[in-house]
């Protein structure tokens, strides 16, 4: 259950990487010592994030051999990983949000951006929105399939689970952005001698292609840095409207829908750090409205010496 981009990159690991450093050696006689000595070979390579992802598509597959009954123990648990730790979560605060728009706003790619931290929405399924995807009077957004890019193609799909094909509420802001938005289309469209449909997208080139995500990513990633903001991506938007959804009260469980998560649970997981901070944050709260010191009288009460008897 995942997206043909990530097929793709596992084929090219397996093609590429482990069917010439290990293909050769039978499967009852792949010995962590192979493992462990390719590892080491692929390090001096490839970076060890590279190499964890190698280790990890391995595993799987060997663990899947050793449910068929093709091996008794999967090797790759005696091996050692080389050790990697993932990106660390990148959340704008809204000074740098506005700091980011203002750089942004003349950018052709500006009412993704807006959308991006408005919405939540993955860069996929923001460029694969029609605009009978927007209901501008009742404040939704339907999320019904993705663009991705394959082989320097792009294409779109339905999204990979039930839970990413939903329905996204919308702000009134979001609402009245994008209908001037749409507006400013029309008129362009009109200029081309076209009509804007319910079908069109609504991000696109002004030919009608939809937009390059390759191209998107790193035009954000320039704004970015233009804006004074270093080592933002444009998945960091997504992250950015769940940070402000918690710390300005939104509950776990809308969140979570909006975000498309398969689940509650992974969604605090995933901002664990943000819901710790905002734990503080109450309790510093419930301390202001608790009388500060302790009543001697209280104390004296629970004196040992008292007679507890009578």
């Amino acid at each position: 259950n995942c997206s043909q981009r990530t097929l793709d990159g596992y084929q090219n690991i397996v093609k590429r990487h482990l069917i010439p450093a290990l293909g050769q050696v039978q499967l009852k006689h792949l010995h962590p010592q192979a493992i462990q000595s390719y590892y080491g070979k692929a390090i001096e390579k490839v970076s060890a994030r590279t190499v964890h992802k190698h280790h990890r598509l391995l595993s799987q597959a060997l663990k899947y051999a050793v449910r068929q009954g093709y091996l008794g123990r999967n090797p790759c648990e005696l091996v050692d990983s080389p050790s990697w730790k993932g990106r660390a979560m990148r959340t704008l605060t809204p000074a740098e949000v506005e700091a980011l728009f203002d750089v942004a706003k003349d950018s052709y790619y500006y009412p993704v951006y807006y959308t991006a931290v408005s919405s939540g929405l993955r860069q996929g399924e923001l460029l694969g929105l029609r605009w009978r995807d927007i209901d501008l009077d009742f404040l939704s957004i339907s999320v019904s399939r993705v663009l991705y890019k394959r082989r320097g193609i792009c294409q779109f799909k339905e999204p990979k689970t039930a839970r990413s094909r939903r329905r996204v509420a919308m702000t009134p802001k979001l609402a009245l952005f994008l209908r001037e938005y749409r507006t400013e289309r029309e008129a362009l469209y009109r200029e081309l001698g076209k009509e804007l449909t319910l079908d069109y997208l609504v991000f696109a080139y002004p030919d009608g292609r939809p937009l390059d995500p390759s191209v998107l990513s790193h035009e954000f990633a320039r704004i970015a840095k233009q804006a004074g903001l270093e080592r933002v991506r444009f998945h960091d938007l997504r992250h950015t409207f769940a940070s402000l959804m918690l710390l300005r009260g939104g509950k776990p469980k809308v969140i979570s829908e909006a975000l498309g998560h398969a689940s509650v649970a992974f969604t605090m997981d995933t901002y664990s750090h943000i819901i710790e901070g905002m734990q503080s944050d109450a309790m510093a709260l419930l301390d202001e409205v608790l009388p500060a010191g302790v009543n001697k009288n209280s104390v004296a009460k629970l004196s040992p010496t008292l007679d507890f008897q009578r």
